[in-house]
């Protein structure tokens, strides 16, 4: 072992200018491979992200009892999904993971226990827009898990916890949809993007303008919003990731808003950056 590797080990991740966090819409695992609007609008966002030193994301996708962060040197690709394409199974994102993350957000945490997982990988929450992102997959990625025990406070108050990680170049990415019920889907109007049912549209409005004034303590009791809300969010997953990144939000810090659009009645694929400049 020579004097870099040491060095590397003593200082895995290096102070930075804080990077940007986003909330990612991630929709059908078909972005992966399809060509559209929503991939070029996360190109387009790429383009104004630093090179991360690492990234951790929060994926609706991956729920559990306790909280879980991977800690493995190569996760898996994970393929959580079925009916799709041959060509979407055979689809790898080698991206390293990051023992060293893990361990970083296990000392940062302490609302919560942090246990290390080194059998989860990344599954579509996180591969299908960071293959999108970040194409190369030289970007170490780690997952955090949800606990779906946990009321909706106790995830936006563990999420702030988080945020020494990205003065350390972490790029924070919460990956769900703000409304997602998708026992109302409107297979019909698959190749229509822009259709969304009344109160999807409804739901989605409200909840921008919550975001845009600050009202976090609004999306936090999304439970006491009416009924748009309930069917936009019949099951908490895919909304609370919007909560991680909020939760990291500076005052002084602004919101760009993106691929703000509908898809099959009842999802959107709205999307935020957080950032200082």
């Amino acid at each position: 072992m020579n004097i870099n590797d040491l060095m590397n080990i003593s200082e895995p991740f290096a102070s930075a200018e804080q990077m940007p966090v986003l909330f990612v819409g991630h929709g059908s695992p078909m972005n992966a491979i399809e060509e559209n609007e929503f991939v070029q609008g996360w190109r387009e966002v790429a383009k104004s992200l630093p090179k991360p030193s690492a990234i951790l994301c929060v994926s609706a996708h991956w729920e559990t009892r306790g909280t879980f962060v991977t800690a493995m040197d190569k996760p898996r690709t994970i393929h959580d999904f079925g009916g799709f394409p041959q060509k979407l199974f055979e689809m790898q994102y080698p991206a390293p993971g990051s023992l060293e993350l893990a361990e970083e957000t296990k000392s940062v945490v302490k609302k919560a226990e942090i246990s290390l997982d080194d059998s989860w990988g990344l599954d579509h929450g996180s591969w299908s827009v960071l293959k999108r992102i970040y194409p190369d997959a030289d970007v170490p990625v780690i997952q955090m898990s949800l606990d779906y025990s946990q009321h909706a406070q106790y995830h936006y108050d563990l999420a702030k916890e988080l945020s020494p990680l990205r003065k350390k170049g972490v790029l924070i990415l919460g990956s769900g949809n703000m409304v997602h019920n998708l026992r109302m889907v409107a297979w019909d109007k698959m190749n229509n993007p822009g259709f969304g049912y009344d109160w999807a549209i409804e739901a989605n409005e409200k909840m921008k303008k919550q975001i845009l004034s600050n009202d976090h303590r609004a999306l936090i009791n999304y439970r006491a919003q009416g009924k748009a809300y309930d069917l936009a969010i019949p099951t908490p997953e895919h909304f609370l990731p919007l909560l991680y990144a909020l939760a990291l939000k500076d005052e002084n810090e602004t919101i760009e808003i993106f691929n703000d659009k509908p898809v099959m009645g009842s999802l959107t694929m709205t999307s935020l950056m957080i950032n200082g400049k």
